[in-house]
């Protein structure tokens, strides 16, 4: 919807170059399909029982909707509230109860709250995560594209192994 939007909305400032943008758009469209596919093939290859991960907040919850994973978080989607005793604790219960495995660190958080609790729980940590921010250009997540693919990679590595 949104590459579709920004192509009518740039066909609509320079219509002279309608065609070129409707080309790309179709041509981002398929590269999205297919990280789609990639990422469900990636994901749907881990037991259903197995794909459950813990982030630093909730910036995943798209994700975890269309993959099938079960996400906890240690803050909301606010990056910025730190999370009480009381949450900290309650999150260890669920890791312990839920079987959690994978706990991931964010390339905007501070991973502090993540290290305590994979002390904690023996959880491992299974890498870091790009969430609101995208990697410098040459990173791992320089692109949308990339980010999703990183991430993806990422959760499904971690998942695999628990």
């Amino acid at each position: 919807l949104y590459v579709k939007a920004i192509a009518g909305g740039l066909s609509e400032a320079a219509p002279a170059q309608t065609e070129a943008f409707a080309r790309n758009a179709a041509a981002y469209d398929a590269t999205l399909a297919a990280l789609d596919a990639e990422i469900r093939a990636a994901i749907g290859a881990i037991p259903r029982a197995q794909r459950r991960l813990l982030t630093t907040h909730d910036a995943f919850r798209y994700f975890a909707e269309a993959y099938e994973v079960d996400v906890l978080a240690v803050r909301g989607v606010s990056a910025d509230s730190e999370p009480s005793a009381r949450q900290i604790a309650a999150l260890i219960r669920q890791i312990r109860q839920g079987n959690v495995k994978a706990l991931f660190m964010e390339n905007i958080s501070d991973p502090r709250a993540i290290q305590r609790i994979s002390a904690e729980t023996g959880a491992r940590i299974g890498g870091k995560l790009y969430s609101d921010a995208l990697s410098e250009a040459g990173g791992p997540a320089a692109t949308y594209v990339d980010m999703m693919r990183h991430n993806a990679r990422q959760i499904a590595g971690a998942m695999a192994q628990g």
